[in-house]
């Protein structure tokens, strides 16, 4: 089977079953400041596994993709990548245990036809501490799967992780493990769970390759060991605890939160460790021995890195982002770099995304219908980083050298060359390394206070502005905070629910306005701004705020400034009419008028004065009440 068939046969296989196919969630969460991508299939769904209704019922499957950016400088081996697909079917308060593992496991060995005495899994060994039973249901239900192979299960005691690399495997196919692998909540660890903060036992599953042990990972091996003979391809976690004042108590409603990795169980299927021979990667290898005249076994770290993040900046470009030197837009712009400068590396010197691009949209425009909508656009935006990073990739290369000549690279060097040549810091790190460069232990610190300064430099010159961009609290500059809003909202109506505020500066005379959209704005659609934002000045909507804590704010749809952190409460200004559905909801520090109708005080109206380029994605609007 092919990766893609995998992933249908998954939703089939839970569709037949009662679950309902829900679409993935974008790769930037909408309304969530705490995370800046989408990391895990469950993500997305932490409201309903903590006790809202989704609209599409108590059983839900779907194929999440994911990306985790901290993993990028673990990318070369043959199974880490920063993007990838995470197979999820929940249970929110139906089906537990015996169902959940006798499905996943059919799914395994009827389904995708995996060998299952390659297969071994682990299981929660209890908490003694907490009062918390070892996980026996869950082993049970596991031992009968496997007998019902042929198979007889012995359940092997591992522990902590002090003592799992002198335990080993002892014949066992069920691992017993503590909370520090077999127990999920979302602080990470049992002991730091806050009081009303659900979590639960989990339940992995392992595919064993049959590599011999690499005894740099421990004294023995066992299933949760790093070496690469072991890998996880599914974790079921049982949401059945939530923290109390006097310890842990069961959930009245206890949720499934299943997620297997799609590329991790097509690499089993191929029986091969190496990920990147499946069917989502091993064609952009092919295009890239094509491209350069080499081959993978050569140039295999090479190769991997590129196809990783090529594939995962497809995607972001696919869900919105546009390379800049800010949050997603800086990891995006950083995935295209390391991929140039590797493509570099193997000798493609010519424009290489044109050709490389269209190979993952076709691998994917058949399952996800926005790829294939969006082909041309993310071709054009990723091109056109090539394009402009290509101009000084040769230049930043040399002064590089020409830094480090005589001397060690350290972090005046560095931001120089970030500042200055567009290079991310950590290239140049990777840079020096591969031009056997040596970098002062003190590079960071350095590199850091430079930033620093710079960022020092740009507050001054803005000296005076107030928070959220207002210049003052002066009557008329609160009138055009207040019209921001009501533009705000303006804007998503006429253009889409993809405009986000990416900036805003409010003075006596003006309200400026940034916000991500692809292309200029018409005649038309910014007339339909004035006259909804009018409209809503003569409908002399009352504003109000209340504060709220954070989470609760944005389950209410109350909308963020995009990249702002917040703390536990936040302010939520509302505008609309009592009774009625609120016509814009923002969290927002103020000030505020008391009713929109202040706005037209004097006979003034609401206009655009101008609307223009800001950056790449992003267009920049003037406003004026006049």
């Amino acid at each position: 089977m092919t990766a893609q068939e995998i992933r249908q046969a998954y939703l089939d296989f839970f569709k037949e079953r009662g679950h309902a196919v829900i679409p993935r969630a974008q790769l930037v969460p909408q309304n969530d400041p705490t995370t800046l991508f989408t990391g895990s299939g469950m993500q997305p769904l932490i409201p309903y596994l903590l006790g809202e209704q989704h609209p599409e019922g108590v059983r839900l499957v779907n194929s999440q993709t994911c990306l985790r950016a901290q993993d990028i400088e673990e990318v070369g081996d043959n199974r880490h990548t920063t993007f990838f697909e995470m197979l999820g079917n929940w249970s929110l308060g139906d089906y537990s245990k015996k169902e959940q593992i006798s499905w996943f496991f059919e799914f395994l060995t009827d389904v995708v036809g995996l060998d299952p005495n390659r297969l071994y899994v682990t299981c929660f060994i209890g908490d003694s501490k907490n009062n918390i039973p070892k996980d026996e249901e869950a082993a049970n239900v596991w031992s009968e799967v496997f007998k019902k192979k042929g198979i007889d299960a012995k359940a092997v005691e591992i522990g902590s992780e002090e003592t799992v690399y002198e335990a080993g495997v002892q014949g066992g196919r069920i691992f017993y493990y503590d909370a520090s692998k077999n127990w999920w909540c979302r602080s990470g660890k049992i002991e730091d769970m806050p009081v009303g903060e659900p979590g639960g036992p989990d339940s992995e599953v392992f595919y064993d390759f049959g590599l011999p042990h690499d005894e740099h990972w421990g004294k023995k091996c066992h299933p949760n060991c790093d070496c690469g003979r072991f890998l996880e391809i599914g974790n079921s976690v049982f949401m059945e605890y939530v923290r109390a004042d006097s310890g842990f108590e069961k959930l009245p409603k206890q949720n499934v939160d299943f997620g297997g990795g799609l590329e991790r169980i097509a690499a089993a299927q191929l029986n091969n460790p190496d990920v990147f021979k499946i069917s989502l990667l091993w064609p952009i290898i092919e295009e890239l021995e094509k491209l350069s005249g080499k081959n993978y076994d050569s140039h295999t770290e090479s190769m991997r890195v590129i196809a990783d993040h090529l594939r995962a900046a497809t995607f972001l470009a696919v869900d919105g982002v546009k390379p800049s030197n800010k949050e997603q837009g800086y990891v995006l712009r950083r995935l295209l770099r390391r991929a140039i400068r590797f493509a570099f590396e193997l000798g493609i010197e010519q424009n290489f995304l044109e050709n490389v691009v269209p190979v993952i949209t076709d691998m994917y425009h058949t399952d996800f219908p926005e790829v294939k909508d969006n082909r041309g656009k993310v071709i054009e935006t990723l091109i056109n980083e090539e394009k402009l990073f290509r101009q000084t990739l040769r230049k930043g290369v040399r002064e590089l050298k020409k830094m480090a000549t005589g001397s060690k690279l350290d972090g005046n060097h560095i931001f120089i060359l970030y500042d200055t040549y567009g290079f991310p810091y950590e290239l140049s790190v990777e840079e020096a390394a591969l031009q056997g460069i040596e970098v002062v232990d003190s590079w960071r610190r350095e590199f850091e206070q430079k930033m620093s300064d710079q960022r020092e430099r740009s507050q001054t010159a803005s000296k005076g502005v107030f928070k959220g961009g207002l210049a003052d609290h002066s009557e008329e500059t609160t009138k055009l905070h207040t019209a921001t809003h009501l533009m705000y909202e303006a804007l998503r109506r006429v253009l889409g629910d993809h405009v986000i505020q990416r900036g805003s500066n409010v003075t006596a005379e003006r309200t400026r306005f940034d916000f991500s959209h692809p292309q200029k704005m018409t005649d038309e659609e910014k007339a339909e701004v004035e006259r909804i934002v009018n409209e809503q000045i003569d409908a002399d909507l009352t504003v109000t705020y209340k504060d709220y804590p954070t989470t609760d704010a944005f389950k209410m749809g109350a909308k963020g400034a995009f990249g702002d952190k917040y703390g536990d409460t936040v302010k939520v200004y509302t505008m609309g009419k009592p009774g009625e559905k609120p016509y814009s909801m923002e969290i927002c520090g103020g000030p505020h008028v008391k009713h929109t109708g202040q706005l037209a005080e004097g006979g003034k109206r609401f206009k655009l004065a101008k609307e223009e380029a800001s950056s790449a994605g992003i267009r920049r609007v003037k406003a004026v009440l006049q």
